[in-house]
């Protein structure tokens, strides 16, 4: 096999490393939208419909805590892609041992502090009613393993940032079909309900860590550290703090959108409400794959080639990725509208949810086509080391537009208003982005 280098992200041509880099990544999440829809049909038929509210519920907290691990990750990541584009080995090495000490430090820390919290936190999320126990059966499990979950997330950006989405693909494959093998062994064979769902996506996550331990101790990654990087540097340790700072902060905001909007629904439509929501948040991470693999595959071309100052090529894999996603995201579009029906099926055959759900997806991703600017776009910043930027541009869609717009939506249109707060805020985040992408690709034009 021949040895791939991260040299390689700023020699070989754009729309050929686009892809080499992007297919991976789309596969990857492919499969980890697929175990997590499958993971949902089989809870949804082997246990219950309100065990699929019951694991949305708990998404938030244990989605958060993860999250600590991939903001690391992320910020991190950036600022070992940019080393490595301006031969800068040292920095990288030092930045990936503070990776690991700070994953190590405020993953259990927060996983501690999430189980302490567990009776309080629950019903805040809308774990009310008959969905409060399977919820906190499935959430105390589901902690325990949310420190090995934060390293996946942290090494698997790592590993993109060197130029080998192949293994960061596999490190994704990993826990998605360990997790419906455990699935079926677990709540199917062994009839372990709620307990045995947590203990599968666990059980899943420790696998997947063992393989991204392999990796980094093998032949084939660049960043060979010893003790004396997990020593915290200040400088070092601000800068992943402020790119990460970005996507915690998305994720932050998107666990405070599934308070939200869990409680709203539950408000007007009780448990099926909130089942409906489920399934569509299982759908937006299934049918955007693609979209959000030629991000992932973005990520690290323009940061290393920003770092390397090839501007030229940072313009070109802009440009790339927005015509091929926004390609992407228009016949995923297409799909959505036509079937939603059949797709709410797949999930239950339970005749209220199967009523509501279908024109609920059709008006939750009516703004799908303009989503790919928006997702390039904000990613751009944090890959070149702008986090006010990446900040601003991520907190957009949802906490500063969609989030206003759950509370004044529903006051004029009722719970239909909720539904249509979702696109709405998704034109106008597009557009914010398109201002700050145009103002920085002129920078660019005067640099080249």
């Amino acid at each position: 096999m021949t040895k791939i280098s991260s040299k390689d992200l700023g020699t070989e041509p754009i729309g050929k490393l686009l892809v080499k880099q992007a297919v991976p990544a789309s596969i990857g999440i492919l499969v980890m939208s697929l175990n997590i829809l499958v993971d949902t049909i089989f809870v949804g038929n082997w246990i219950g419909s309100t065990a699929i509210a019951a694991i949305n519920v708990v998404l938030p907290v244990s989605f958060f805590i993860a999250a600590l691990g991939m903001a690391i990750g992320v910020g991190g990541s950036s600022i070992i892609s940019r080393a490595l584009g301006a031969n800068q080995k040292g920095k990288a090495l030092k930045t990936f041992g503070n990776q690991l000490t700070l994953t190590l430090l405020f993953t259990i820390t927060f996983a501690i502090l999430g189980l302490y919290f567990v009776d309080t936190l629950i019903p805040a999320f809308g774990g009310k009613g008959n969905i409060f126990e399977p919820a906190k059966v499935y959430y105390e499990i589901i902690l325990y393993g949310v420190p090995v979950l934060g390293f996946v997330m942290m090494g698997n950006n790592v590993i993109r940032a060197e130029g080998k989405p192949k293994f960061a693909m596999y490190a994704m494959l990993i826990p998605s079909i360990g997790n419906l093998v455990f699935d079926y062994i677990f709540i199917n064979l062994l009839d372990f309900g709620m307990a045995g769902a947590a203990w599968a996506t666990t059980g899943s996550y420790i696998v997947s860590f063992l393989f991204i331990l392999w990796y980094f101790l093998s032949e084939h990654s660049e960043l060979k550290i010893n003790t004396s990087h997990f020593r915290l540097d200040k400088a070092i340790v601000s800068e992943i703090g402020a790119l990460g700072f970005v996507t915690l902060s998305r994720q932050a905001v998107v666990s405070v959108t599934f308070l939200l909007v869990n409680n709203a629904l539950y408000n007007f439509g009780g448990e099926t409400s909130v089942t409906a929501y489920a399934i569509v948040g299982r759908m937006s991470m299934f049918a955007l794959f693609p979209v959000f693999g030629i991000t992932q595959g973005f990520i690290p071309i323009a940061g290393f080639n920003y770092g390397a100052e090839k501007y030229q090529r940072v313009k070109e894999v802009i440009y790339t990725a927005i015509k091929y996603a926004t390609v992407l995201a228009a016949i995923i579009f297409v799909v959505l509208m036509v079937f939603p029906e059949f797709i709410t099926k797949w999930f239950t055959t339970d005749q209220a949810v199967t009523e509501v759900t279908p024109n609920n997806m059709r008006i939750a991703f009516a703004a799908i086509p303009v989503l790919a600017l928006q997702l390039i776009g904000s990613a751009y910043f944090q890959a070149i080391g702008k986090a006010i930027p990446a900040l601003i541009l991520t907190l957009t869609r949802q906490a500063i537009f969609f989030i206003p717009l759950l509370y004044i939506m529903p006051v004029f249109f009722g719970e239909i208003g909720i539904w249509i707060s979702f696109p709405i805020a998704d034109v106008l985040a597009t557009m914010v982005t398109y201002y700050f992408l145009r103002r920085e690709l002129n920078t660019l034009e005067k640099n080249i």
